[in-house]
């Protein structure tokens, strides 16, 4: 994630690096220098819709990260919140042929040969978004899209608002959607054995 330097009349600085109707690379992406967060999906640059996430998306993230954190120690997979840049290769792992950088609000990766020292490089096992005013549609339709297609085994999409959880699970190169998860219910990770989340503890005492 990175900054736009704005150009002022006596300022040598550039103004924002991409256009709406430009394709960008991760080699773009590291020559910015941007105050928005922004994602790339699929060459197209994503802003944020607000500076900082909102608290009760901070708490939500939080609880689960300390979660997933202590069942992992000592584990093969690691978990890693967001900012935490993850690239999805095509045809090619170089910079310039990757066109999709995104930034999950947590991820964990199992094979340990895909990180390195900008971040994950290949699909994370799990990710986990938690929607926020304004991102739905790029989390629902274009980041689902590409998940799917990079080969990320589970997408969990959780609702803040409305206190629920959806799984998509890959089988068949296609995401199969779980029931609507809430309170009362416990979920279990099909790609880390052993791991349950029980939403109680996720949704309770949010306000």
């Amino acid at each position: 994630m990175k900054s736009v330097e704005k150009k002022s009349s006596n300022q040598n600085k550039l103004e924002e690096p991409f256009t709406e109707y430009g394709v960008y690379s991760y080699a773009d992406y590291l020559t910015w220098q941007l105050d928005d967060m922004v994602e790339l999906i699929k060459g197209k640059v994503f802003k944020s819709a607000a500076a900082a996430p909102r608290r009760v998306h901070q708490k939500i993230s939080g609880r689960i990260l300390i979660k997933l954190g202590t069942y992992l120690n000592n584990n093969a997979c690691e978990v890693y919140a967001a900012p935490f840049d993850v690239r999805l290769p095509g045809k090619s792992t170089k910079n310039e042929d990757v066109f999709t950088v995104i930034q999950p609000d947590l991820c964990v990766i199992c094979d340990k040969s895909k990180l390195d020292e900008f971040g994950c490089i290949g699909a994370p096992d799990l990710i986990m978004e938690i929607l926020s005013p304004g991102s739905n549609k790029k989390e629902l339709q274009n980041k689902y899209e590409v998940y799917e297609e990079s080969g990320v085994k589970e997408y969990w999409v959780i609702h803040p608002n409305e206190r629920t959880l959806l799984i998509y699970t890959l089988g068949n190169a296609n995401y199969v959607p779980s029931k609507l998860f809430t309170f009362g219910d416990s979920v279990a990770s099909t790609c880390i054995p052993g791991f349950e989340l029980d939403l109680e503890d996720i949704f309770s005492d949010l306000d």
